[in-house]
């Protein structure tokens, strides 16, 4: 186990880098691609109930997915991390969106204190969108280590009769030939990467 840890840190460590390498301008290719990938998708178009996560700077950007899902009349929910747990509670609007305070990780959240409805207790959801530091294209995901997106995909299946279907956002720069995963680890149902730059 204290291996596993050891080799899942250093490539923490490696991808951080590849990420940190990464120029503003080819990320903002990269998500915009990824976005067009994933408003055609059939399973993105067929779900109506979905989670996406806040994008931090070096992350694959969701702000167009999130305006998407509230154009599309679908029904949109987002992280809220208080301690080692997350749920995943409704978001409104772009305005709404624009209102949420960052936290200390300098993510925007709904607060302690807000009082949202929290998509497990009314319903479930149809698809789950997924961060990620590292992704091999068959769905192993190396996350900050924390196990938040693990352990509420074991959630998802406790609460309802289907699983949400998962897909992960992922650059050029962050899959991996191979990830170390334990048993705990979830494997994500797709991954949605970016095209290379066929200029670079």
């Amino acid at each position: 186990m204290a291996a596993l840890k050891q080799m899942k840190q250093t490539l923490r460590r490696e991808l951080k880098k590849r990420l940190a390498g990464m120029s503003e301008t080819e990320r903002k290719r990269q998500s915009e691609c990824i976005t067009q990938k994933l408003i055609k998708h059939p399973k993105y178009e067929a779900s109506r109930r979905i989670s996406v996560y806040l994008s931090m700077t070096e992350e694959v950007n969701t702000l167009g997915i999130l305006q998407h899902i509230f154009d599309s009349n679908k029904v949109c929910f987002v992280p809220q991390y208080i301690g080692n747990n997350m749920d995943m509670l409704k978001l409104n609007s772009m305005q709404d969106y624009d209102a949420l305070p960052k936290t200390k990780w300098n993510i925007k959240q709904p607060t302690d204190s807000d009082n949202r409805e929290e998509a497990l207790s009314t319903g479930g959801l149809d698809m789950i969108i997924i961060p990620g530091l590292g992704f091999t294209r068959d769905g192993k995901r190396l996350g900050r280590g924390k196990g938040y997106y693990d352990n509420y995909q074991s959630r998802c299946v406790d609460h309802s009769p289907s699983k949400p279907y998962t897909i992960a956002l992922a650059f050029q720069e962050q899959i991996c030939d191979d990830i170390p995963v334990s048993d705990h680890d979830v494997n994500i149902d797709e991954v949605l990467v970016g095209d290379m730059d066929i200029t670079g």
